[in-house]
């Protein structure tokens, strides 16, 4: 009934993102908006698409609504196959249980049944919550080329963040000969993107054996890698040395924000050969009326803007008005900035109104936080959101 793939890629798209506060409130993190147009999601589905894998199992679990919705038949990134395609896998209950996803490699043990669908020689597993462009088919040619077992997609980086991620050592071939997770005195600096290929076969006995047991966090990372390693299996990494950002915090969002500006972004996205696609709004132009000022900004379709907007990402449908001023900042879709309000250095999620001569966050350089506002909420007249504060539902009241 399936025809069978040669490689089907499984995008874990269930965190929470609780690092990202009031963002993630209503909304899973592959779903939060990015780069005026996109959501996380966008980067590593196009990818998909753009390495000429058309079977992806998207994993789901915290407030997929909007997420679900977003992601629809696949349409916009060419997923909507008779064969193949994107499906969305939440968790569900069975004939004899039901549980939550307890991991990564539980979340991938609950969906064997997708898999096993088209009978792939490879399976490629994904983050729905990172911002890069690869190709990974030449990742999957490694891959083969080594007789791999496990691949594991390996970006270098300073020595004094290496503990914070998964750290492995390597031979002159590149085969791994140690790995450690979050280290708190790391041996290399090759840290683990959390991009994994696996020789189907490999993939289905580790994760039984992950299954059986009770101790186990479930996790590739903290268990399934380490044990694969124990026993000698043949796994190798895989050099990238493109932009990456992991996004989970507003810190980091806000800086792969700003990446995207400039005559020569650190993140290019207008490369018409590595298209990153989307579902899109279906909005009118953007309207920049007399007298607005406009200095190294994105604007998207949709807006309306009457006042400054210098060194920020606007998303579509904002409205801007007259004398007020948006700097380094990034504006989610449908939020209004009213007459003389200003905002800076901060985060202010779609459908928020900031209302006139407001006043949210401050300068960037002066010793300032992000400030972030949280989805349709309302900042009243001539209030100030001080540096640094996060704005919910909960804490609104309190301004």
């Amino acid at each position: 009934m399936y025809r069978k793939k040669e490689c089907i890629a499984m995008l874990l798209a269930g965190g929470q993102g609780s690092r990202l506060y009031a963002l993630t409130e209503k909304n899973a993190k592959p779903a939060v908006p990015f780069g005026g147009k996109y959501r996380i999601i966008d980067f590593p589905m196009s990818n998909c698409v753009n390495s000429g894998i058309d079977t992806v199992g998207v994993l789901t679990q915290y407030q997929p609504l909007v997420l679900n919705e977003y992601i629809g038949n696949g349409q916009p990134w060419d997923l909507d196959r008779v064969n193949g395609g994107v499906m969305v896998l939440p968790p569900y209950q069975g004939k004899s249980s039901s549980d939550w996803y307890r991991g990564t490699a539980n979340a991938i043990y609950q969906n064997m049944a997708f898999i096993k669908r088209y009978n792939p020689d490879y399976v490629l597993i994904l983050s729905g919550d990172h911002i890069y462009k690869m190709d990974y088919s030449k990742m999957l040619e490694v891959h083969k080329q080594n007789d791999a077992d496990c691949t594991i997609a390996v970006l270098e980086v300073p020595m004094e963040e290496a503990h914070r991620f998964g750290i492995l050592s390597t031979d002159e071939t590149g085969r791994i000969t140690e790995f450690e997770e979050k280290p708190k005195k790391p041996k290399s600096n090759k840290a683990s993107m959390g991009i994994y290929i696996f020789s189907r076969e490999a993939l289905e006995v580790y994760l039984r054996r992950d299954e059986l047991d009770r101790n186990s966090s479930n996790d590739f990372g903290k268990n399934v890698i380490p044990a694969m390693l124990a026993d000698g299996k043949r796994m190798f990494s895989y050099i990238f040395d493109g932009y990456w950002k992991d996004v989970g915090t507003i810190k980091s969002l806000w800086e792969a924000n700003m990446d995207l500006l400039g005559k020569e972004p650190k993140f290019d996205i207008y490369d018409k050969k590595w298209r990153i696609f989307y579902r899109h709004n279906a909005e009118p132009p953007q309207f920049i009326r007399a007298g607005a000022t406009i200095k190294n900004s994105l604007i998207t379709e949709g807006c309306d803007i009457s006042g400054t907007v210098e060194n920020s990402v606007i998303s579509s449908g904002v409205t801007i008005e007259e004398g007020a001023v948006v700097r380094d900042s990034v504006i989610l879709g449908g939020v209004t900035v009213k007459r003389g309000a200003r905002v800076e250095f901060a985060i202010i999620d779609g459908d928020s109104v900031i209302g006139e001569k407001a006043k949210v966050g401050e300068p960037l350089g002066s010793g300032a936080e992000i400030t972030v506002v949280g989805g349709g909420i309302e900042i009243k007249k001539s209030k100030t959101v001080k540096s640094g504060m996060m704005v919910d539902h909960a804490n609104v009241g309190e301004i």
